[in-house]
């Protein structure tokens, strides 16, 4: 296989139709990496929003279990990469979301910046460091991946493109941003978490470098030093160098998920989707989607026909 043929495999396919295995093929053979990356800064965004900052402070999740909940959100995401939207394990993981979420009063608007976020920040991360763009079609693929999600998750007035997408993430974020004393200690717990997890040393390179990541607005919101321009400059610069580096690499033969990422601490064991996460209200409230006819409620929120991922 040559370093192009998965290009020209997600070529053949058509992104309305078969958006679920083009973005899988992205997220799983040609950046893993770099998704993973791009996903946790997009959540960290979402702390810059007062609204949203202020709640996750007020769970205490990430102030007193911040690998947990590092572990459980990117595990319950995974799994939808991973199986789908049809498949039960796919299924358990939305319901999982969806009863978390629907625990507390979030507005519409905080839910699709959300959503926002996790269309953009890829994109805009791959055209700075990754070893080659996205298509016009990949593109197009991950907008219907996460117009599918939010459909799943019950959020309203979704954009249809990645221009909207972008310009409501762009928009929100100037209307929003803003001190709030919970978020910045929520920004705080998730810069010490990306710390622990490099050597004791190396620990305050890392999180300076994490910081570095940050752009302008970010930094200002949270009130955080600016960085030396050397230190953004050598940052940024590794990083171009590493995409470079893997456009020289053979290709990814087999798939990489996010439950493999050496960053998940938590489960060495093995998890049950719908043990994941918090779970502070009890009853039902899950998927909104119809699956074959089915209500929601007609779907057990036990996931108990789901094995143990080991």
């Amino acid at each position: 296989m040559q370093r192009y043929d998965r290009l020209k495999q997600i070529q053949r396919m058509d992104p309305e139709r078969d958006f679920h295995r083009m973005y899988q093929l992205l997220a799983t053979h040609e950046f893993p990496w770099d998704f993973s990356r791009a996903l946790e800064l997009a959540l960290f965004r979402t702390y810059a929003v007062p609204s949203i900052g202020a709640l996750l402070a007020r769970t205490a999740e990430f102030g007193t279990r911040a690998q947990k909940r590092y572990d459980d959100t990117a595990l319950l995401l995974d799994a939808i990469v991973e199986h789908g939207f049809d498949d039960d394990r796919g299924r358990t993981a939305i319901r999982r979301i969806n009863q978390m979420h629907r625990s507390y009063d979030i507005s519409n608007d905080d839910m699709r910046y959300v959503l926002c976020t996790f269309v953009v920040m890829p994109k805009r991360w791959i055209d700075r460091y990754g070893w080659r763009r996205l298509t016009a079609a990949e593109l197009r693929a991950c907008v219907e991946y996460y117009r599918h999600l939010g459909r799943h998750m019950g959020i309203r007035q979704i954009p249809t493109t990645f221009a909207e997408f972008e310009d409501r993430l762009d928009s929100y974020e100037d209307e929003h941003f803003g001190w709030d004393e919970g978020g910045r200690a929520v920004a705080d717990a998730t810069l010490a978490l990306m710390a622990s997890w490099y050597p004791r040393a190396l620990r305050p390179a890392a999180r300076a470098a994490s910081t570095a990541l940050l752009d302008e607005p970010l930094r200002r919101t949270f009130r955080y030093p600016e960085p030396a321009a050397a230190l953004r400059t050598t940052v940024d610069g590794a990083l171009r160098l590493r995409g470079r580096l893997v456009r020289l690499m053979p290709p990814r033969r087999t798939p990489h998920f996010g439950r493999q990422n050496r960053e998940i601490k938590g489960y060495a064991k093995g998890y049950r989707l719908a043990d994941l996460g918090t779970f502070p209200v009890p009853g039902l409230k899950g998927c909104p989607v119809d699956h074959a006819g089915r209500s929601p409620a007609a779907v057990t929120a036990s996931g108990a026909e789901e094995p143990s991922v080991e």
